[in-house]
Formats: C-alpha cells, sequence, structure tokens
C-alpha cells in the first residue's frame, strides 16, 4: 500500500490540495502498477514561521521581500 506525505507551506485552497491528492493518487497508482484504492495521501501543512529556508524562516523571507 503506497503511503504519499507531501509537507507544503499553508495557505493552498482545499480545491487546490483536492486536486493534488488526486493528481498524486493517480501517477502513484499508475507508475507501481497498484490500485488507486490502495494509495495514501497525507498532507501536511507548515506554518511559515516553522519553514526554514539558508537560515532563515519563510515568515522571515517573506517580510523582507516585501
Amino acid at each position: 500500500m503506497p503511503f504519499i506525505q507531501i509537507n507544503i507551506l499553508k495557505g493552498r485552497s482545499p480545491e487546490k490540495k483536492e486536486r493534488l491528492i488526486r493528481e498524486v493518487s493517480d501517477l502513484v497508482s499508475e507508475v507501481l502498477e497498484s490500485p488507486v484504492q490502495n494509495v495514501r495521501v497525507m498532507i501536511n501543512e507548515v506554518e511559515p514561521e516553522h519553514w526554514g529556508i539558508a537560515g532563515d524562516s519563510v515568515k522571515k523571507r517573506n517580510e523582507v521581500s516585501t
């Protein structure tokens, strides 16, 4: 049973997350030749202050760039 975890920053619409789940499920099913009913997808949404890039949080980087 394929189990896929996806980490993204908070802020995407429910529709985008539904599309992501559907398309990832379909692709994994096709590539691994596994029934789509067996594919599990978990989206972990992370706050911008909890995600770091090059030593700074995304929140801080966004504040500096605006």
